[in-house]
C-alpha cells in the first residue's frame, strides 16, 4: 500500500531500486560504487587543486576544464546519498520532495555537462583556427560570461520539471527503477497524459544534447580542415594532439547517452541488467575518466601529478 500524501495524489516516498534479486549481495555491490565515487572526487580534486595552485595555468583551456572538474564533482554527490542509502543501509525509501530534488540536480548537472564540452570545443576552435586572437577572445571575463550562461541555460531549461512531475496524479506504484530519480521514470507511474511531460523532455534534449553536439561537430569540422591545410606534418600532430583529451570527454559523454537511448526505444526485450547497466553508465563513467583522460594526455597536468607523487616517494 502507498502512503499518499494528504492535499494531492502523489506517493509520500518513492521506492529506488538497485539491482533485482541480488539484495543480498549489496554489501559487495557498495565496493565498486566506493571505487568509483573516490576516484571521481579524487581525481576532480585533483585536477582542481593543480590548476588552481599554478598560476601558468591559470588559461582557457584550463579553466574550461575546472568547471568539467566542478560539474562532474556535482553529479557524483547528486547520486551520492541514495546509491549508499541503498547499498550500504539497504533504505530504499526516498521522500517525494527530495526525489523531485535529486532529478533536478542530476539533469541540470548533465545538461551543464554538455554545454561546458561545447564550450571546450569552443576554446579549441579559437587556438587552432586563430591562435592570435585567442588571448583575446578568450578573456576571464568572457569565460567568467560563458561558465553562467551554460548554468543559467541548463537550470532554466529544467526548471519547469519538477512541477511537470507534481502536477500528475502519481497512482500506478511508486517503484522507480534506478538507484536515483530520473524524469522519465517518474512520469511512467503518472495515471493521467504526459503529452507535456513527453513534448518538453523532447524539446529540452534537443535545445541541450542535440543543438550543442551539432555545434561539437561543426566546429570539429573546421578545425580539421584548418589543420590538414597546414603544410608542416609535425604542426598537424601537435594540434590535434590538443583535441584528442577533449574528444575523449565527448565521447564519455555522448556515446553512454546515445547507448541509453537507443536501448530505451529498441531493446525493450533486452534484459533488465543491460539496462541498470547502461543506466549507471551514463551517470558514473564521464566523473570517474574525465580526470584520468586529461591527467594521462596533457601534459601540464601528467608533470605536476608527476612532481607529486616522487615528492611523495621522496
Amino acid at each position: 500500500m502507498m502512503d499518499f500524501n494528504s492535499t494531492s495524489f502523489h506517493p509520500a516516498t518513492f521506492q529506488l531500486t538497485g539491482f533485482p534479486g541480488q539484495e543480498a549481495a549489496y554489501h559487495w555491490i557498495l565496493i565498486p560504487f566506493c571505487v568509483l565515487y573516490i576516484t571521481a572526487m579524487v581525481g576532480n580534486c585533483t585536477v582542481l587543486c593543480i590548476i588552481w595552485k599554478d598560476q601558468h595555468l591559470h588559461r582557457p583551456m584550463y579553466l574550461f576544464l575546472c568547471m568539467l572538474s566542478v560539474n562532474d564533482l556535482g553529479m557524483s554527490l547528486s547520486t551520492l546519498p541514495t546509491v549508499l542509502s541503498i547499498f550500504f543501509f539497504d533504505a530504499a525509501d526516498v521522500p517525494f520532495d527530495a526525489c523531485l530534488a535529486q532529478m533536478f540536480s542530476i539533469h541540470s548537472f548533465s545538461f551543464m555537462e554538455s554545454g561546458i564540452l561545447l564550450a571546450m570545443s569552443l576554446d579549441r576552435f579559437v587556438a587552432i583556427c586563430d591562435p592570435l586572437h585567442y588571448v583575446a577572445i578568450l578573456t576571464n571575463p568572457r569565460i567568467v560570461t560563458i561558465g553562467l550562461a551554460i548554468v543559467i541555460k541548463s537550470t532554466s531549461m529544467l526548471f519547469p520539471f519538477p512541477f511537470l512531475i507534481k502536477r500528475l496524479p502519481i497512482c500506478k506504484g511508486n517503484v522507480l527503477s534506478h538507484a536515483y530519480c530520473l524524469h522519465p521514470d517518474m512520469m511512467r507511474l503518472a495515471c493521467a497524459d504526459t503529452t507535456v511531460n513527453n513534448i518538453y523532455g523532447l524539446f529540452a534534449i534537443l535545445v541541450t544534447y542535440g543543438l550543442d553536439s551539432v555545434f561539437i561537430i561543426l566546429s570539429y569540422v573546421k578545425i580539421l580542415r584548418t589543420v590538414f591545410n597546414t603544410s608542416s606534418h609535425e604542426q598537424r600532430l601537435m594540434a590535434l594532439n590538443t583535441c584528442v583529451s577533449h574528444i575523449c570527454a565527448v565521447l564519455l559523454f555522448y556515446v553512454p547517452i546515445i547507448a541509453v537511448s537507443v536501448m530505451h526505444r529498441f531493446g525493450k526485450n533486452a534484459p533488465g541488467l543491460v539496462h541498470i547497466l547502461l543506466s549507471y553508465a551514463y551517470l558514473f563513467v564521464p566523473p570517474v575518466l574525465n580526470p584520468i583522460v586529461y591527467s594521462v594526455k596533457t601534459r601540464e597536468i601528467r608533470k605536476r601529478i608527476s612532481r607529486i607523487f616522487s615528492r611523495g616517494v621522496m
